[in-house]
């Protein structure tokens, strides 16, 4: 790499929109290479910067750090990224339709509380659980 395209970590984190030790991090957790050394400052080439925004878009998409790892290390060094992708991103829609389920039932029941007209907590719980009779106006 040559001296003039090197920046430090600071120039780095600038550009990215990160802290240093964010990048400190991701060299640490191997998501990022260990950057080259002058007088004992890490050295990074413009090629650092496509790698940041990749962790940053598959963060924003959800991805966990394991599921980075995977997605930049856990295939065959010849598989399209586009496979990569794909397999991580069918396992990752999976779970992001659990959460959206679990999301529209705390919806439903926090439209459940908006309404409620028990007088005890003690008798709506009863109800909600399909244990009592229904409170006197009729609704939980």
């Amino acid at each position: 790499m040559a001296n003039d395209t090197a920046m430090t970590i600071a120039a780095v984190a600038r550009r990215a929109g990160l802290r240093t030790s964010a990048i400190r991090y991701y060299e640490g957790v191997g998501l990022l290479p260990a950057p080259a050394r002058s007088g004992g400052q890490r050295r990074y080439g413009p090629e650092v910067l496509p790698r940041l925004a990749l962790i940053a878009t598959a963060k924003q998409i959800g991805f966990t750090i394991a599921e980075i790892a995977t997605l930049m290390h856990g295939f065959e060094t010849d598989t399209p990224a586009s496979v990569c992708w794909q397999v991580l991103a069918a396992a990752k829609l999976v779970e992001v339709e659990a959460r959206i389920a679990h999301a529209e039932g705390m919806k439903r029941l926090l439209g459940e509380a908006l309404r409620c007209g028990c007088l005890s907590l003690d008798a709506c719980a009863r109800i909600l659980q399909g244990v009592g009779a229904p409170a006197p106006n009729g609704r939980c």
